[in-house]
């Protein structure tokens, strides 16, 4: 794939409209009742005739990396991480997480705490309720007459929930936007895996379609928030008295097994350590760092590191970059990896990063993450129309040597080290 300029035609192209149906009032599904358990893992898949993607639309079940055909969509499932929103929701939570690894609860408990720590509430349902209110508004100002759900893959309102909710509605055919920008197991394959899981436990598979928007990390919207970022945080660090030849700004993302890293990017990074996850967030770090502060020093580093001490992870940690750090006087973190500012970038960053950086005296700014940006919002619009559309890759907005990335997932792209592959949806078998 190479490079492509933004385009700025999208706003004029039309989306074709969907069948008739009458939506929810707020494609907002939050039950009534408390659950404390995830679907259950998939068993299956439905498959149409010759295709070789599940439950897709007509123009996607092929399996064309990209996808230029048209498609009349009835709604947009905006898909979550989810978190616990009471002391007693934490627990439960993290089993939900964590399900199928053999983590016993006093394990869970060493995370338990964060959470604990801010009232048992993640603020990052909040958050997905600002975004899908914000992308709901926008989509609506540009003419394109969609409906948003929100659903979590370990916490309510639950996906197979909101999927039951908008087939109820009439909703046949959907387009996904996970709350990830990035390729990797935990970041795109689980969640593919999650919708595949909904859709059985919904007894939807044969009447729900689902295709999702591409790994969006190359999306000038998605970049934006970290430009501005950066560009505050320097100016801050230059009126707080430190030159630019002091400042170190770290490139922050969620740390993942080595053997998972290894393995995403579609086959495209074999032999490169970090394998497609590293690539993308080193081309989105160093265009970040072309526009907003050239001759800066900079590196990628990672954060919330989790499982075996014997399991090789992505490094170098952020704390043991800071203590690392020789004639420098500030710090600047921008957190790449992250579209919100949930626990892991209150705590990991905020909290641990910055007691770390003020132990080894150094001045620490923190760069926010893309929340409800403007620039943000209007990317996903953009990707979903160029989905509905069909809109052409040379003419996709992305600003990185990478990308724009596939439509539809490879086969084995981001498949989890040492297992065999779960049932997957959006994405060619395996």
């Amino acid at each position: 794939m190479t490079a492509s300029s933004p385009s700025s035609a999208g706003s004029a192209e039309p989306v074709a409209p969907a069948a008739p149906f009458t939506p929810g009032a707020s494609g907002l599904v939050e039950p009534p009742t408390r659950r404390e358990s995830k679907p259950p893992r998939a068993t299956s898949l439905h498959l149409e005739a010759g295709a070789a993607v599940a439950s897709a639309t007509p123009a996607a079940q092929a399996g064309a990396p990209h996808v230029t055909a048209p498609t009349a969509y009835d709604a947009v499932l905006l898909s979550g991480f989810g978190g616990p929103e009471g002391q007693e929701d934490v627990m439960p939570f993290l089993r939900n997480v964590t399900r199928g690894r053999g983590v016993p609860d006093e394990r869970l408990e060493e995370v338990a705490h964060h959470y604990r720590a801010f009232g048992g509430v993640s603020p990052i349902n909040q958050q997905n309720r600002d975004l899908r209110a914000a992308l709901a508004a926008a989509l609506a100002a540009a003419g394109i007459d969609l409906p948003v759900y929100w659903g979590n893959r370990n916490w309510a309102p639950y996906l197979d929930d909101v999927l039951a909710e908008a087939a109820r509605d009439g909703v046949r055919r959907m387009i996904a936007i996970p709350t990830s920008a990035y390729s990797s197991y935990s970041s795109c394959r689980q969640y593919r895996e999650d919708w595949a899981d909904a859709l059985e436990s919904a007894d939807l598979q044969q009447t729900v379609q689902i295709d999702k928007v591409r790994q969006f990390f190359s999306h000038p919207g998605f970049i934006r928030p970290f430009i501005e970022g950066v560009q505050e945080g320097i100016a801050d660090a230059e009126r707080a008295g430190h030159a630019r030849a002091e400042i170190e700004v770290l490139f922050s993302t969620h740390s993942i097994p080595s053997a998972d890293a290894d393995l995403s990017g579609a086959g495209m990074f074999d032999g490169a350590a970090g394998g497609g996850y590293a690539a993308q967030h080193r081309a989105v770090a160093e265009h970040v760092m072309e526009e907003a502060a050239p001759g800066v020093s900079w590196q990628l580093v990672y954060q919330s590191r989790s499982g075996a001490p014997s399991t090789p992870w992505l490094e170098p940690d952020i704390n043991d970059a800071i203590e690392s750090l020789r004639s420098r006087t500030a710090v600047l973190v921008v957190p790449i990896g992250f579209v919100s500012d949930h626990l892991e970038v209150l705590w990991d960053l905020d909290r641990e990063a910055r007691e770390t950086a003020e132990g080894a005296g150094l001045w620490f700014a923190r760069a926010a993450t893309p929340g409800v940006h403007l620039a943000f919002v209007e990317a996903l619009v953009d990707l979903v129309r160029e989905r509905a559309v069909g809109r052409p890759v040379g003419r996709r907005a992305n600003v990185t040597p990478i990308g724009p990335w596939f439509d539809v997932c490879r086969p084995g792209c981001c498949a989890k080290a040492g297992s065999d592959p779960r049932p997957a949806i959006a994405g060619v078998l395996p």
